[in-house]
């Protein structure tokens, strides 16, 4: 098996093709084969030479193209094929990414990988929202949480770890959920008053902010009809937004929203 070629699971960013890091767009650009999901914007898309094969494997909640486990056999099949495979996933790969099942499973094939660390939609489109994740006085700390679990099984949140006023909450993948968040996360402590923002298709053309509280959240992401993917930012760095968002999509659909 000397024919073996080599995995790169390369974190896309959230978006913006202007976000994707140096090396990630000289992988892209040296691929024999991309297999990219689902959250892969269109725009990064169109940076893929057309010489190089295409495959799509995105996932959305209760449709999948294939497995995790079929990707997986994927990724090795192609690399013991002798291609340069590059594993394109958006955000970051080790974030809420699968890109650590997919790394052990070609470790445990013998196949070569690299990890490519990209732009966690997190910081990015809190960033592209006039949003600091961070700021002296309003928070001393942030905390990624996930609003979905694989197979749809029952979500799991600590209640303990979320009612610290001065740790901002990033929520991924939170609108299956949304009901059972706002509760767990009021439960925990935290008042109804707290600022929300929804950010929907961040960093791109289509990007959407709407801003709320956790007791009007759930209303607000149904009145505007918000779509995945969209990312959750609880706590009183939000209402900062009003005074440092910068980012001006290029569709009138995109504005600024406060509900």
């Amino acid at each position: 098996m000397t024919d073996k070629g080599k995995v790169y699971l390369v974190g896309a960013g959230p978006g913006d093709p202007d976000l994707l890091t140096v090396k990630a767009m000289r992988l892209i650009q040296e691929a024999d084969v991309i297999i990219y999901d689902r959250l892969v914007s269109s725009e990064i898309m169109q940076t893929v030479p057309r010489y190089v094969a295409r495959i799509y494997v995105g996932k959305a909640t209760c449709k999948h193209t294939l497995k995790q486990e079929e990707i997986n056999q994927l990724l090795v099949d192609q690399a013991v094929g002798g291609r340069r495979v590059v594993r394109l996933k958006g955000g970051d790969p080790f974030i809420f990414g699968r890109g650590s099942e997919e790394a052990l499973a070609l470790a445990k094939a013998h196949v070569p990988f690299e990890v490519i660390p990209g732009i966690t939609a997190a910081q990015a489109c809190a960033a592209y929202a006039g949003i600091p994740l961070t700021h002296r006085g309003l928070a001393r700390g942030v905390q990624f949480i996930t609003g979905h679990r694989k197979n749809n099984e029952e979500l799991q949140i600590d209640k303990a770890t979320l009612g610290d006023p001065d740790q901002t909450l990033v929520v991924y993948m939170g609108l299956a959920n949304l009901a059972r968040i706002v509760d767990d996360i009021i439960q925990a402590g935290r008042t109804v008053d707290t600022p929300v923002a929804i950010i929907e298709r961040g960093t791109t053309a289509r990007q959407r902010t709407i801003i709320t509280t956790l007791e009007w959240l759930a209303y607000a992401a149904q009145s505007h009809a918000v779509e995945s993917p969209a990312m959750l930012v609880i706590g009183p760095v939000v209402g900062l937004a009003q005074d440092l968002d910068w980012f001006l999509p290029v569709v009138d659909e995109a504005e600024l929203r406060y509900a």
